[in-house]
């Protein structure tokens, strides 16, 4: 086992921030290999042994302190509970001397560099996972859903939140997706032909609300979760480079992912306050991230695809070209957005669209294209719906309006970051009504 740290008796809370860390970054990982050894069959057997390890952890690093490699920690955690189930278990007796010396094998640091063959057979056992998870005998949400929870490690309520629904129904697709996988017995594979095209959009909006849950977290309190963003950038490319992905939607996705990091330094100030887009100081965008995400929009363009990636990456790309705001193509961005609501017409593109129109057009239009969405029930208990309206509602001078919907959106967010920007929001709107008042 690794040294321990000289940081003892650390407190239960940092503790668990960290864990909760090295979850989003190692869990995916190791459950991947696990499920390489057990088969995806026992894929609950791997959520298992990697769970015990973090439980261990918990459990004895606020006594004796942090180890000087926690990653490496918890990758000997698991080795051992996997040597010792195999052990039990008849199941795997014919099979024990290989998989042992396998496990025996694994490196304690899964990135350590000296083994970069062994390093790339552990990402393609990600990438296996994430194939097998999406296996067209779960239905799309299912397969989401389980990719999720096994690879990025989401709890039921992100997952919930990505997909507007209840935490309740999250659980139950989760527990009816191992079931069938289970019972079905999946195989731990990457298919091939039209069976990995099928499956390959799946992977990509797993990758895609990984992404989004780091550019916006659902809650908690940060808005911005940097090491989600950037894991999902790394499986992106990691599967743009493999023969399974490498796809004109797959590399339109990595560009959008690309260029909305570079934006990334710019969303917030010194002291954790949301900018608006307006407000961002453009000199500090990620230039290497806009250079690479243009030459992925580039190679995006082989063939006739056209995915919903590829617009929202011509969107995302239309901010990054823009010297300031007010030089903003929003015109083309509205042409984009128009085309994207022909492939994708949920409420959440639609309501995005008419932010476009209020900057085309104007406020009063705004409002009317949110009036207007189709299905637009479904954004009732969705914050940003009233923080957009708020904002027209204030760019008119209807103040009392402004009021009533940041308030509304202020009950419906979590996210400290975004409470404290809509209470400014708030604020700044009733201070101006009080003026007219006066």
């Amino acid at each position: 086992m690794n040294e321990i740290s000289d940081n003892a008796s650390l407190p239960i809370a940092d503790v668990s921030r960290l864990t909760d860390h090295l979850f989003r970054h190692e869990a995916g990982k190791l459950i991947s290999v696990l499920t390489g050894i057990f088969g995806i069959n026992r894929l609950q057997l791997a959520e298992d042994v990697v769970q015990e390890s973090l439980v261990r952890a918990l459990r004895t690093w606020p006594y004796v302190g942090i180890p000087k490699n926690p990653a490496a920690w918890l990758t000997q955690t698991a080795k051992n509970l996997a040597l010792d189930l195999i052990r039990r278990e008849n199941l795997f007796h014919d099979k024990e001397p290989q998989i042992i010396a396998f496990i025996e094998q694994w490196p304690d640091d899964s990135a350590a560099g000296e083994l970069p063959m062994l390093e790339s057979e552990i990402r393609d056992g990600r990438l296996r996972l994430m194939f097998a998870c999406c296996h067209p005998a779960l239905s799309p949400e299912d397969q989401t859903a389980l990719a999720l929870k096994i690879l990025c490690a989401f709890s039921p309520a992100e997952i919930a939140k990505a997909f507007l629904t209840t935490e309740a129904a999250v659980a139950k697709r989760l527990t009816r997706a191992k079931q069938k996988i289970r019972d079905e017995h999946i195989p731990f594979e990457i298919p091939a032909g039209e069976e990995l095209s099928r499956r390959l959009d799946t992977v990509l909006q797993t990758l895609y609300l990984l992404f989004n849950e780091g550019y916006k977290a659902s809650s908690g309190d940060h808005l911005i979760r940097e090491e989600l963003c950037h894991e999902a950038i790394r499986l992106g490319s990691l599967l743009a480079e493999h023969p399974a992905g490498n796809q004109p939607r797959t590399h339109a996705l990595v560009a959008l992912m690309l260029l909305n990091a570079a934006r990334l330094p710019a969303r917030m100030d010194a002291e954790r306050n949301i900018l608006r887009l307006k407000e961002q100081d453009r000199s500090v965008w990620n230039q290497v991230l806009i250079a690479r995400g243009m030459q992925h929009l580039s190679m995006s363009a082989a063939g006739d695809e056209l995915s919903a990636y590829h617009l929202q990456a011509g969107i995302a790309a239309c901010h990054c070209a823009a010297s300031d705001y007010e030089s903003t193509d929003w015109a083309q961005i509205l042409s984009l957005y128009d085309r994207l609501l022909e492939l994708d017409d949920s409420p959440v593109v639609a309501l995005n669209r008419a932010v476009a129109v209020g900057n085309v057009h104007g406020p009063k239009a705004g409002i009317e294209a949110v009036e207007t969405i189709e299905n637009g029930s479904q954004l009732n208990s969705y914050y940003l719906l009233y923080a957009v309206l708020g904002e027209f509602e204030k760019q008119l001078n209807h103040f009392q309006a402004a009021i009533d919907n940041f308030r509304k959106a202020l009950e419906l967010t979590e996210l400290t970051s975004e409470q404290l920007f809509l209470s400014k929001r708030l604020q700044d709107s009733e201070e101006r009504r009080l003026r007219i008042i006066a």
